[in-house]
């Protein structure tokens, strides 16, 4: 299969990811309890699988495609690996501070992937964290003019927030 398949198959994923999160938000804004129970019901699972399948698609795309990471890329993957495992074992496993740990590691990625989102479009914010030999700014792939690898770790990383921080509702 062509990997330009793979970078639309991906980059329409992360944009559905990205609408149900928009979706979700609006419902808690307008009190649509009914919605957020049934949302809640697969929020876990759902949020291992978004992260899961974050982790495997930065694998696909670096050792299959062998589009090399950046620094920030790296660093975006030490919490999307770990977050994408932890979910996983949280479906299995009740832990007091799941949404803690989630929330944590979401928001560090996330702050990463947001920055490298804007680092893409505005080269001149670099810090100094990214290396000559591989700036941060390169972007393998875009689709829909906006949607690249850090976009849609950032998808990934804003879903998992929002998942995992849906009020538990009251059983009747």
């Amino acid at each position: 299969m062509n990997n330009k398949v793979f970078e639309l198959f991906f980059a329409m994923l992360s944009l559905g990811v990205l609408g149900l999160s928009i979706t979700v938000i609006v419902a808690r804004l307008t009190k649509s309890k009914g919605f957020i129970a049934e949302v809640q019901k697969i929020a876990l699972p759902f949020a291992a699988l978004i992260t899961t399948t974050a982790m495997f698609g930065s694998l696909y795309f670096s050792e299959i495609v062998h589009y090399v990471p950046c620094r920030l890329c790296w660093l975006q993957r030490f919490a999307m690996y770990p977050l994408a495992i932890f979910l996983i074992i949280a479906n299995f496993k009740k832990f007091k501070f799941t949404r803690h740990i989630a929330v944590v590691l979401a928001f560090a990625g996330g702050s990463v992937s947001a920055y490298h989102w804007f680092l893409e479009r505005f080269p001149n914010l670099d810090a100094g964290v990214c290396d000559a030999k591989l700036p941060c700014e390169f972007i393998w792939f875009e689709n829909f003019g906006f949607v690249t690898l850090s976009f849609m770790a950032l998808t990934a990383f804003f879903s998992t927030i929002i998942l995992v921080t849906l009020p538990q509702l009251e059983k009747k």
